[in-house]
């Protein structure tokens, strides 16, 4: 088989098609979160914490010399990028159980499932069965 055509088959699969398109889905989901949480969700923690802009807290390890820029640890971007995560991880949680409601999933905290009935073994699987038995007892 010829690289191309290995190639062809590989790219037209409908996992490798499917996949394609949820990444770019969740990249522009995730566009959306990353403005919402900068947007709506962090002015207000900003001000309840006093105007403080994470993006903007930093230490500065060196001070900047002429050209060349100031040395920064930027621990509010760390802050910033946690709590983007946070909220992305929630949401996500969230449509998926919604999802599971839609499609008549069980919710997770009712009642437990009561166990399957065991099926029946096949006559074959009894009758290996049995021939066990009668050498393990000779």
């Amino acid at each position: 088989m010829s690289t191309m055509k290995e190639f062809k088959d590989f790219a037209v699969k409908g996992n490798v098609v499917d996949m394609a398109v949820g990444i770019v889905i969740g990249v522009a989901f995730g566009n959306i979160i990353t403005v919402f949480v900068s947007g709506v969700i962090m002015p207000p923690i900003g001000v309840l914490l006093g105007g403080a802009d994470f993006s903007n807290l930093a230490i500065i390890v060196k001070e900047a010399v002429g050209e060349k820029p100031a040395v920064l640890i930027s621990y509010g971007l760390f802050i910033q990028t946690l709590i983007d995560f946070t909220i992305i991880a929630f949401v996500i949680f969230m449509v998926v159980e919604g999802i599971n409601k839609l499609k008549g999933a069980e919710d997770r905290g009712g009642e437990e499932k009561m166990p399957e009935e065991p099926i029946a073994p096949s006559p074959e699987a009894v009758l290996l069965t049995e021939i066990r038995d009668l050498l393990k007892s000779k």
